[in-house]
């Protein structure tokens, strides 16, 4: 089966949750985890879960296998602590927990990123890979990078994913 195939045979939506790695926002002012919950919904897709967590990696792992555990997720979008900073500690939390990573993401982001932002992409980690049977995409918790990200990659090819990976 091809991929044009793949994508028509794939869920049209997803149960997925908003994880947002920060010591300074909270629900109320997080601009890139409600823009994202807002793009998810006008995609048809369900959000389980909506979180704040502080920059700090076993805070940062408990909140999220907790939320894939007791939310049945199938994607897992995580913005923020992807930076270079000490504190920056989202990608050290959660790639050790990938079974499998995808690699193609960081590198497309990177090249979008690039495009719209120069060189200063190269201080952006973003990841993504599987945690059981849930997809997860890190992601920086700048807007515009959730945008970019969601709209140009994670979006279109979400339901595609989850269907590999269940």
């Amino acid at each position: 089966m091809g991929v044009h195939e793949h994508r028509k045979a794939a869920p049209k939506t997803v149960g997925l949750g908003i994880l947002s790695v920060s010591t300074t926002r909270s629900i109320k002012d997080d601009e890139s985890g409600q823009w994202i919950a807002k793009r998810a919904r006008k995609e048809g897709h369900e959000v389980r879960l909506h979180q704040v967590v502080t920059d700090d990696i076993a805070a940062i792992r408990e909140a999220a296998l907790k939320g894939i555990r007791q939310n049945d997720l199938q994607a897992l979008l995580v913005t923020g602590g992807t930076g270079i900073t000490s504190r920056d500690v989202t990608i050290e939390a959660l790639k050790p927990l990938f079974a499998k990573e995808m690699p193609a993401f960081a590198a497309i982001f990177a090249q979008l990123s690039y495009e719209e932002i120069d060189s200063a992409a190269i201080l952006s980690r973003a990841a993504a890979g599987v945690i059981g049977t849930t997809v997860v995409f890190c992601m920086p918790g700048s807007k515009k990078a959730c945008q970019l990200a969601c709209k140009a990659l994670i979006f279109p090819e979400l339901g595609h994913v989850v269907a590999h990976v269940r």
